[in-house]
């Protein structure tokens, strides 16, 4: 590689790459439609939180995503049960069949519910050496049963960033959830209803805009400098 007179002298021209643009703008989308999971932090009965993820899938199925909604009812608490509860595994498997996520919280005593943390907390930032979430999209929507809030917005903000989830810039809060179903459980016309669609319609198209190129977006100079150290290191002791 030709080094311009300005190279940065801490920069390794053995791991750093040129932007690939034809990696970038033209790679091949996968034929089947987007996955995405959605996630509520719920077990009422009635949950709205639920029934706000419930009317988000309907959306996201018509402008045509393939969804599955995870019961977090039965989730053992973080740690307090091994990775093999079943429970666990269905959330895990379903965060490595999706391509994007949606995360639905009430808000209670001013924060997402422990419910919802919990669900966050089961999901690891490593299995196998595959990463189940780093570079798949998330939407952040949360219900109150008071005056608008987004305290749980910005917590599930802060999570998703930590979990390297391109998290979209919409959001949904639904303030006097009780309000907003009918007796079907359906949303109710309004102008939160229409933000609801707003968020998905972004979910979407940011979904299809990275699935088929997110290996190469998370794809990072120091990740493969320190992989290249690590073969170095190999090659010397053997050589010993």
């Amino acid at each position: 590689m030709i080094e311009p007179p300005d190279y940065p002298a801490n920069l390794d021209s053995t791991a750093f790459r040129q932007i690939n643009t034809e990696s970038l703008l033209n790679a091949r989308n996968p034929d089947h439609p987007p996955r995405i999971l959605l996630l509520y932090g719920s077990v009422r009965e009635r949950s709205f939180s639920r029934l706000l993820t419930e009317e988000a899938a309907r959306i996201l199925r018509v402008l045509g995503a393939e969804t599955r909604t995870y019961n977090p009812s039965g989730l053992p608490l973080a740690d307090d049960a091994g990775i093999e509860h079943p429970k666990v595994q269905e959330l895990r498997n379903s965060v490595s069949w999706s391509e994007g996520m949606v995360w639905c919280s009430p808000e209670k005593h001013g924060a997402m519910t422990g419910i919802m943390k919990t669900l966050i907390d089961w999901i690891p930032l490593n299995i196998g050496g595959v990463r189940p979430t780093q570079g798949k999209t998330l939407a952040v929507m949360q219900v109150s049963g008071g005056s608008q809030s987004f305290n749980a917005l910005n917590q599930l903000r802060v999570l998703g960033r930590w979990m390297r989830l391109v998290t979209i810039p919409n959001q949904s809060s639904v303030p006097k959830a009780y309000l907003e179903f009918d007796d079907s459980d359906n949303m109710k016309p309004s102008p939160y209803y229409d933000r609801v669609v707003d968020v998905m319609e972004e979910l979407m198209k940011f979904t299809l805009l990275l699935r088929g190129r997110s290996d190469y977006l998370v794809d990072r100079y120091s990740e493969r400098k320190e992989s290249a150290e690590a073969l170095s290191r190999r090659v010397n002791q053997r050589s010993i």
